[in-house]
């Protein structure tokens, strides 16, 4: 049986100040918070807001959630304009695109309003306060160690499938995968394609790579729509189970095909403890306390066997 492999949380170096917000035209509401998730109505961001909402009721503040119908910066990017008017005193966001997002957050930076990140970041580190994340290079690289031991002495092709270029959490999965899977010469890398984060392109790029490399004995997805839609691909195949899914998240579906055996492991973030976590950041910049520049949270690799004593990863569907 394949044991459940831990990734421990673990506070990375640094403080950024904090200091009270500042006054640049129009009043600020400092017992308000914000937050802007990648995109609405998806499992791991509706437990993200769980935890958020939990840890900013518990401190006093107002809150307010708005996110974007789909995971573009192109709509990510008036709910910050519109945010700005109302100049909370801190803003937790998950940036879609780690340039496109820079120029919105500054402008929220400028305004005095405390910004953190969570889940995804921008390249620019000057925005932001904090950003609370797991370590997504190192889940990449679990990802890869746990697909190796499903494999066993097992030899083929294995593919990576990516979301959109330029998020930097899916891309540094996918980077700390490659890394890995290197390591194993019975596993042959046969490059990561983007989706889109659309689990109908995850579908047919699995029968193109099918099609192309009849060997494949293995596909990482790097979100909960890449997996979902690679297991569909998988299931009219008729691969389930011959080819290894690793799926990343642990949403209700693919928490089900986790447990009916469509998907072999699934690499799980604490996305609740993300948004605590975000709020937590949040309240010291805006006290002009000491703030963690930069958190890491849990990973876990959950498989059938392991999964019910890692319940607690399953994401929601509402709180």
């Amino acid at each position: 049986m394949l044991a459940a492999l831990l990734l421990s949380p673990s506070l990375l170096a640094g403080c950024g100040g904090g200091g009270q917000i500042g006054d640049s035209g129009g009043s600020a509401d400092a017992k308000k918070m914000v937050l802007i998730p990648g995109v609405a109505a998806e499992p791991f961001y509706t437990s993200m807001e769980c935890g958020f909402r939990e840890a900013a009721a518990a401190a006093g503040y107002e809150v307010d959630v708005q996110a974007p119908a789909r995971f573009e910066s192109t709509l990510q990017t008036p709910i910050v304009t519109g945010v700005l008017a109302d100049k909370p005193g801190a803003v937790l966001i998950a940036p879609t695109d780690d340039k496109a997002m820079a120029g919105p957050m500054k402008q929220l930076k400028d305004a005095g309003i405390k910004v953190v990140e969570v889940d995804t970041k921008l390249q620019d580190t000057s925005v932001a306060v904090s950003s609370v994340s797991s370590d997504n290079e190192q889940g990449g690289r679990l990802a890869a160690r746990t697909l190796a031991e499903l494999v066993g002495g097992g030899t083929g092709s294995v593919l990576v499938l990516n979301t959109k270029a330029g998020t930097s959490t899916t891309d540094a999965r996918a980077k700390g995968f490659e890394e890995e899977v290197g390591k194993y010469p019975n596993l042959k890398y046969v490059g990561q394609q983007y989706t889109d984060n659309e689990p109908d392109q995850a579908a047919s790029k699995v029968t193109a790579t099918l099609a192309a490399n009849p060997d494949l004995i293995g596909v990482f997805a790097t979100n909960l729509n890449t997996g979902e839609g690679a297991a569909t691909g998988l299931r009219n195949a008729g691969r389930t189970g011959a080819v290894n899914l690793v799926g990343f998240d642990a949403s209700p579906k693919q928490v089900e095909d986790l447990r009916s055996g469509v998907v072999q492991a699934l690499i799980a973030q604490d996305p609740a403890t993300i948004g605590r976590t975000g709020v937590e950041q949040a309240v010291a910049a805006i006290e002009g306390k000491p703030v963690n520049r930069d958190v890491e949270t849990d990973l876990v690799a959950l498989t059938k066997a392991d999964m019910e004593a890692n319940s607690k990863y399953f994401y929601k569907q509402r709180c």
